[in-house]
């Protein structure tokens, strides 16, 4: 059972906390985290999201997920990061690019400079299926076919591939 910290609008805990899955209310938020993840060749690490995982089975994507109770943005980012792919971020190597407001839900995203292994990536079953380098030009073309996960998700993926080249 996974539990979320009920937010305000601003960020801030409101000392009350909700089980994944409840209703929350039109003022209450909860933290979500987006990882990409950038190598030296100028690529980003995606993975592709289980068949069975709800929302957008099948889709590519960033590492993304809530934080838990207790957790900071950057905690989620490393936590989910290692979860889902087995990977070791290294914190120093991230930055904040940006965040918005998805109905219920804070979105900040995170840039991580780091060079890993594709082959010592460890896929959390149930969440992730395969994983791979692309280039930016690959995941518009994924988003564009549909294969990426919805606008809401990564409106701020040009975000990303702008501070990439920065």
């Amino acid at each position: 059972m996974e539990i979320w910290d009920i937010l305000d609008k601003d960020g801030n805990k409101t000392g009350k906390t909700i089980e994944r899955g409840k209703p929350l209310k039109a003022w209450e938020f909860h933290l979500v985290i987006h990882v990409w993840i950038l190598n030296g060749d100028g690529k980003f690490l995606i993975s592709r999201r289980s068949p069975d995982k709800y929302p957008n089975p099948g889709a590519w994507s960033p590492t993304a997920g809530s934080a838990v109770t207790g957790e900071d943005s950057l905690s989620a980012a490393l936590r989910e990061t290692k979860e889902e792919l087995g990977i070791t971020l290294d914190p120093e190597n991230g930055r904040l690019v940006t965040g918005y407001v998805n109905r219920n839900a804070l979105v900040d995203v995170w840039l991580f400079r780091q060079d890993v292994d594709i082959d010592t990536v460890v896929l959390q079953q149930g969440e992730t299926d395969d994983a791979k380098w692309a280039e930016a030009g690959e995941i518009r073309r994924l988003f564009g076919g549909y294969d990426f996960l919805h606008p809401e998700a990564v409106r701020s993926m040009e975000d990303v591939f702008r501070m990439a080249v920065n």
